[in-house]
């Protein structure tokens, strides 16, 4: 593989705000008290789910109290 075909000034800024949303969401999964589902799951779905895993969790796996 060829990494300098690779456009990095386009790639780099989604490696970055995906790294800060799994930051985020594994943080706030251990600062809440209970999620819509298991936080095992959760935090399954946030590690492996790239960029849309933290966004689905912050949309679906949050409970509103």
């Amino acid at each position: 593989m060829d990494f300098e075909s690779i456009p990095w000034m386009l790639v780099l800024p989604l490696i970055i705000i995906q790294f800060i949303l799994m930051v985020v969401g594994i943080i706030d999964l251990i600062r809440v008290r209970s999620t819509n589902g298991p936080k095992w799951l959760w935090a399954i779905i946030i590690i492996l789910g790239n960029l849309i895993g933290p966004i689905i969790y912050f949309i679906v796996g949050r409970k509103n109290e």
